[in-house]
């Protein structure tokens, strides 16, 4: 199992734990974190290093 699968089943997991034990209100923040913190990093990257990162997922990481 590759590492972003990994955090996908996490995330999928804290959301929906999330859902279930909390409000829902607080449930909607812990969404909008699952989805924004990824934006976000990507965000704060240089665009050479976004280009460098679009080249690595075609050829994969570390190949």
């Amino acid at each position: 199992m590759s590492p972003i699968q990994k955090y996908a089943i996490g995330a999928g997991a804290a959301v929906v734990l999330s859902l279930i034990f909390l409000p829902n209100w607080l449930a909607l923040l812990v969404v909008l974190g699952v989805v924004a913190a990824p934006v976000v990093g990507y965000m704060m990257l240089d665009p050479s290093q976004r280009e460098r990162l679009r080249r690595a997922r075609r050829r994969g990481i570390g190949r």
